[in-house]
């Protein structure tokens, strides 16, 4: 891992729950950058089971209280999706800067609610598309905005396995759980179609975005089939590209991710890994002047920890955002909102007309 640099951001952590045991706390421990000062989690046995683990300089059960301690300067708000935007206010207002696990809210008003906080406090509010840090696709946004020429079309697909927890369970750390735990009011998998587009379609859209750009309209089907869930969407970009997302939970093989993507001067065909395994994305660009393939390797696949080290570059250095800002997850909840709009009235959607919850 990098060595830890003179200059830290110093980090807390809203939620002990799995995604951060799995990702934020070790990300925090690990990054050049940034030390996990503080850990903050109302069921006090699971709060101290990860102090004695991962040994933050304070823990607390209050949010209100970490958010006062002079010596925090950032927030890394790791719990359920409906807790997102109220805790993102929350520390906004405290003067903290904010990475918020992605997706930014589950509906477009409560996520366009989030603006006039940020704006008002002057500081940064980056949301969690860790896939942004993903070498493969940083390589391949390159040849998009460089060498590639004009796109012409983007294809791109997420599709959860029905092996991926054996597979995952043997990479992860053993998750630990607590009945003090909170929870939302409602129970967010009672409908598995809003739970699987915002746990899974967010990263689907926000590669997509990544790449081609602001979404103008989709047209989504929906076909509920033999236990799989598939929404095709159909895309069309505000620069003229056509696109399609294929969205499938979950396929009857290995992990299935990746795009495809045809420009004036080249192609590019990238195949993407389950996360957990922290492997970069193979992604091969082909350069049509030279006739040739190009591979970057990406040795890190620490996308976690590679998110958080340039969220603290730029609150530290003031160097420009690389991961998605508070527009970008905006953009995501109204295309998963008009996605959804657009499957259960059969009819094309634009983004600009997208409103509600997803």
């Amino acid at each position: 891992m990098p060595k830890k640099q003179d200059r830290l951001l110093r980090v807390g952590v809203l939620g002990c729950g799995p995604i951060a045991q799995a990702a934020h706390f070790e990300s925090c421990t690990k990054a050049a950058n940034a030390t996990l000062y503080a850990i903050c989690d109302v069921a006090d046995d699971l709060r101290e089971r990860m102090a004695a683990t991962h040994a933050p300089e304070r823990q607390f059960a209050d949010y209100d209280a970490m958010l006062a301690d002079p010596d925090l300067q950032a927030v890394i708000i790791a719990t359920s999706d409906a807790f997102h935007v109220p805790a993102a206010k929350r520390a906004l207002e405290a003067g903290k800067h904010v990475l918020c696990e992605k997706p930014l809210a589950t509906s477009v008003e409560e996520a366009e609610s989030l603006r006039a906080a940020a704006a008002a406090s002057g500081c940064i509010l980056q949301v969690g598309h860790m896939k942004r840090f993903d070498a493969g696709l940083q390589a391949a946004k390159a040849f998009v905005d460089g060498d590639m020429g004009e796109m012409v079309a983007l294809k791109a697909w997420y599709c959860d396995s029905t092996h991926r927890y054996p597979m995952t369970d043997a990479v992860q750390p053993l998750m630990v759980t607590s009945r003090n735990a909170r929870k939302p009011a409602g129970d967010p998998k009672a409908d598995l179609d809003r739970y699987y587009m915002l746990a899974h379609g967010s990263h689907l859209v926000d590669t997509a975005r990544y790449f081609a750009g602001p979404i103008a309209s989709v047209d989504a089907r929906l076909l509920n089939r033999g236990g799989l869930r598939c929404w095709f969407v159909d895309v069309a970009f505000e620069n003229g590209t056509l696109g399609h997302l294929d969205l499938t939970v979950a396929v009857r093989m290995d992990w299935h991710e990746g795009f495809q993507i045809y420009g004036a001067n080249g192609s590019i065909l990238g195949k993407t890994y389950n996360p957990w395994y922290y492997k970069s994305s193979e992604v091969d660009i082909f350069h049509e002047s030279a006739g040739e393939s190009r591979r970057v390797l990406g040795a890190d696949g620490h996308f976690y920890r590679r998110q958080l080290e340039g969220f603290a570059d730029t609150v530290l250095n003031g160097t420009p955002m690389q991961g998605a800002d508070i527009e970008d997850g905006i953009a995501s909840v109204r295309a998963m909102v008009a996605i959804a709009q657009s499957v259960r009235s059969g009819q094309p959607v634009r983004i600009d007309q997208a409103a509600g919850p997803v």
